[in-house]
């Protein structure tokens, strides 16, 4: 038994929740700093965000508001979005502090840059729906509207929406790092990927189904990136050694440990 007291034998535990704790409070801290530096433009940020539909609207039309509380908690609401997403290079910042001190020296390596192209990654899916994928959507909606009917979207809908639409592409975007991450830590390798490809394709497209609202336009347009995404990944992936291969992944050798052989 132990000689220690109990308090001081629960102390590496403690200490990591402590940190955690810490960390999870640093997260939160930075999403209500950029919150509050962004409220004054909540109306800005939204006029920016409905612009893709709003130039597709049929002249004299607008934008409408269902529900009383809507043209206050509607950009409210999206302002707390923005500042979660702005926050997500502080949050992984947090997430890599928690974990590095318990990686290799050559996985700090590999993990690095893994974490920055998330971020880059998930930013550009993102820029990848707002300036390619909602122009061409509202642009199809718009003009498939029936004769008779006129195009007045609700606020808070068009919010569901593109948030849905913003989520599925910035997660989509980071399936290189989702590979990479896979072969690394061998749980497949690139020959087994590259038998796969055919099954993938078809993942793609029933995930662009899951994730996207339920139109062929919206779900092909996720799909296809995705399925390319793959195809880097796998092209990166075969860079990448898997993990335990590397010689400091390995134990030492035992017979090192002996003490030298006494001599006569």
């Amino acid at each position: 038994m132990s000689d220690l007291p109990e308090n001081d034998q629960h102390m590496p535990l403690v200490s990591h929740l402590t940190e955690l704790r810490t960390r999870l409070l640093r997260c939160v801290a930075a999403i209500f700093i950029i919150f509050a530096g962004l409220f004054a433009f909540t109306q800005q940020i939204y006029t920016f965000v409905s612009t893709p539909l709003r130039q597709y609207l049929p002249v004299g039309a607008t934008m409408i508001a269902t529900d009383v509380s809507s043209p206050f908690l509607t950009p409210l609401k999206l302002t707390m979005m923005v500042s979660l997403f702005l926050a997500i290079p502080v949050i992984l910042h947090q997430i890599w502090g928690f974990i590095a001190p318990g990686l290799y020296k050559h996985e700090k390596r590999i993990a690095v840059p893994l974490l920055v192209s998330s971020i880059l990654l998930f930013y550009t899916g993102m820029a990848f729906a707002y300036y390619l994928v909602f122009p061409l959507i509202f642009k199809f909606f718009a003009s498939a509207t029936p004769a008779g009917v006129e195009m007045m979207t609700d606020i808070s809908s068009y919010l569901d929406f593109v948030m849905t639409l913003f989520f599925a592409f910035g997660v989509a975007f980071e399936i290189p790092v989702a590979v990479v991450l896979l072969v690394w830590i061998g749980v497949v390798d690139v020959k087994y990927l590259k038998k796969i490809r055919p099954y993938v394709v078809i993942g793609c497209f029933v995930v662009g189904m899951i994730l996207t609202p339920p139109d062929i336009f919206s779900q092909t347009l996720l799909a296809v990136p995705m399925w390319l995404l793959f195809e880097i990944g796998i092209l990166f992936g075969s860079l990448v050694s898997k993990r335990g291969e590397h010689p400091d992944d390995q134990p030492a050798d035992d017979h090192n440990d002996q003490p030298p052989a006494t001599q006569p």
